[in-house]
C-alpha cells in the first residue's frame, strides 16, 4: 500500500506541472483533474474521481472447456495396451483461462472482450466490480481482429462512455485497467505510445494503439481508458520475450471495436467482403517516382483483379488512395482495414491521385470468391472441416503456399485428429501443395493421411 501511495503521489506530481493555477485556484483538467487534499492541507490531482466511475464497468471473466488430447495411435488398439500394460489414457482435459471485459451497453449487458479469452470456452463466468457473478452468453465472435462479444442479465450495470479513437494523439495519458495473472482488478497508467501499428502478426487486421500503461496476462480483453474514463481500446497484447510486461503493450482502437461489435450483436458474425484489390505503402523511392510531394501518404494499387468491384469503380495499378469513406489512408494497411470492416453490399467511396488530379470512385464492397471444400467429400478423415484456397484478402496471401483450414466443426472427425481453424496444409501424404486442387489429388485414394501444417509461428505433422 505504501509503494502505491508512493507512485500514486508521482504520478500526480506529474500531472500537476501541467495545470496551471490563478488567484491559488486549481483549474481541473478533465475528470482526472479533481482536487485532493494532501496532508500538508494543498491540492494534488488524482485519478481516484475517475476510477471510481470506471472500474464498476470492468469485468473479470474466467472461462473452462474441454480439449481433445492427442494421442499416438497405438494408444488406440486396445491389444497394444494389454500386452505393455497400459492403463486407458484419458481422451480430454479441461482448460481454464482468465481475462477481462468491459461492459458498453449496461441496459442491454453487453461485454466487449478478446476473442482468444472466450475462444473455445464451454462456460464463460462473470464477475462485477461489486462480486456479483454471472454466466455470459456468446453473441459473436470475430478471431480476426480478436473481438468477441457476450451478455449476461444483470440489472444495475455501469457502462463506459465510448470516445473517438481516431482523435487520439501520441502523448495522450492512458490508463488500463484489468485482471492480470488473476490478481483482481488492477489499474496501470502510461501514455499513447505510438498510432496505427500493423505488421506485427498478432492479428489479421491490425491497427494497433501503443502504450507503455503495463498490460500483463489477464489484462486481455480490459479496458485502456483517457483521463476522462472514456473508453479508447480493448487491451489485447503485449510484446515480450519473457512474457511479463516490458512497457511495450497493444490495444485494440475502440472505433474498430464498436464496428465489429455492431456486426457481431446484429449478425452475430462478420462477413468481410472485399474490392478486389491490392496496395503497397508508398517508400520515398516511389514518391520520387510518381512525383509525388515529399510527406505523401498513402497507399499505391498494384494489382486490379478483372471483373472485381475495384476494376468497375475504376481504378487502376498506380493510383494513389488517399481516403476511403472520408478516412485519411497512411498505409496499404488502412486500406485493408477500412475496406475489412465494411458487410458485403456496402458502398465505398474511394479518393485516388492519378496524374496529378484527385478523383474519387464508388465501388460497393462484393463477397470474396470461395473456391471452398468441405471435409468430408475429400476425405472421410477430414469431415467437419472446411478448406479453402489463400485468397488475396487473406493476411497470409503471399506469405505461404496451401491450403487453409477455413473452419472445424466441434468433436467432428477432423477437430478429434488435432485440425484448427486457421491451419495452413503445406503438404499433403509427403507432396507439396499450393492450392486445393492439389490437396485433393494427394490425398484421393489414401486410407491415412499425413498432413504437414503450419500453425502460427510453428509447423507439425499429423497422421490421420
Amino acid at each position: 500500500m505504501k509503494l502505491l501511495r508512493i507512485f500514486l503521489a508521482g504520478f500526480a506530481l506529474q500531472l500537476a506541472a501541467f495545470m496551471p493555477f490563478a488567484s491559488n485556484t486549481l483549474i481541473p483538467v478533465a475528470e482526472a483533474g479533481l482536487p485532493f487534499i494532501d496532508s500538508q492541507g494543498k491540492e494534488l490531482p488524482t485519478l481516484a474521481p475517475m476510477l471510481e466511475k470506471s472500474l464498476p464497468a470492468v469485468v473479470n471473466i474466467a472461462t473452462s472447456g474441454r480439449v481433445r488430447v492427442r494421442q499416438n495411435p497405438l494408444m488406440d488398439d486396445p491389444f497394444f495396451r494389454r500386452f505393455f500394460d497400459i492403463p486407458e489414457q484419458p481422451r480430454e482435459r479441461k482448460t481454464e483461462s482468465l481475462g477481462s471485459g468491459v461492459i458498453v451497453d449496461a441496459s442491454k449487458g453487453y461485454i466487449l472482450t478478446n476473442n482468444h479469452v472466450i475462444d473455445k470456452a464451454d462456460e464463460i463466468d462473470i464477475t462485477l466490480h461489486d462480486g456479483r457473478s454471472f454466466k455470459a452468453k456468446l453473441i459473436g465472435t470475430d478471431p480476426e481482429t480478436d473481438i468477441a462479444v457476450i451478455q449476461i442479465k444483470a440489472k444495475e450495470l455501469t457502462a463506459l462512455k465510448i470516445a473517438n479513437s481516431d482523435k487520439l494523439r501520441v502523448g495522450d495519458f492512458a490508463v488500463a485497467i484489468g485482471n492480470p495473472f488473476g490478481l483482481g482488478q488492477t489499474v496501470t497508467s502510461g501514455i499513447v505510445s505510438a498510432l496505427g501499428r500493423s505488421g506485427l502478426g498478432i492479428e489479421g487486421y491490425e491497427d494497433f494503439i501503443q502504450t507503455d500503461a503495463s498490460i500483463n496476462p489477464g489484462n486481455s480483453g480490459g479496458a485502456l481508458v483517457n483521463l476522462r474514463g472514456e473508453l479508447i481500446g480493448i487491451n489485447t497484447a503485449i510484446f515480450s520475450r519473457s512474457g511479463g510486461n516490458i512497457g511495450i503493450g497493444f490495444a485494440i482502437p475502440i472505433n474498430m471495436a464498436k464496428d465489429v461489435m455492431l456486426q457481431l450483436v446484429e449478425h452475430g458474425e462478420l462477413k468481410r467482403g472485399r474490392i478486389g484489390a491490392q496496395a503497397q505503402d508508398i517508400t520515398p523511392d516511389l514518391a520520387q517516382a510518381f512525383d509525388l510531394p515529399n510527406g505523401t501518404g498513402g497507399a499505391v494499387i498494384t494489382q486490379v483483379n478483372p471483373g472485381s468491384a475495384a476494376n468497375r469503380a475504376g481504378l487502376k495499378a498506380g493510383d494513389i488512395v488517399l481516403e476511403i469513406n472520408g478516412k485519411e489512408v497512411e498505409h496499404a494497411s488502412d486500406l485493408r482495414n477500412f475496406i475489412g470492416l465494411l458487410r458485403v453490399g456496402k458502398k465505398v467511396d474511394i479518393k485516388v491521385l492519378r496524374d496529378g488530379k484527385t478523383r474519387t470512385m464508388r465501388a460497393v464492397v462484393q463477397s470474396p470468391v470461395s473456391d471452398g471444400k468441405q471435409g468430408k467429400a475429400l476425405h472421410p478423415k477430414l469431415a467437419g472441416a472446411q478448406f479453402g484456397d489463400i485468397t488475396e484478402g487473406s493476411r497470409l496471401y503471399g506469405r505461404i503456399e496451401g491450403v487453409l483450414v477455413v473452419n472445424v466443426e466441434r468433436g467432428s472427425p477432423a477437430a478429434e485428429a488435432g485440425l484448427r481453424k486457421g491451419d495452413v496444409i503445406i503438404s499433403a501424404n509427403r507432396k507439396n501443395i499450393k492450392n486445393l486442387q492439389q490437396f485433393k489429388k494427394a490425398i484421393k485414394g489414401s486410407n491415412k493421411l499425413l498432413l504437414n501444417i503450419r500453425r502460427g509461428n510453428g509447423a507439425l505433422f499429423l497422421y490421420l
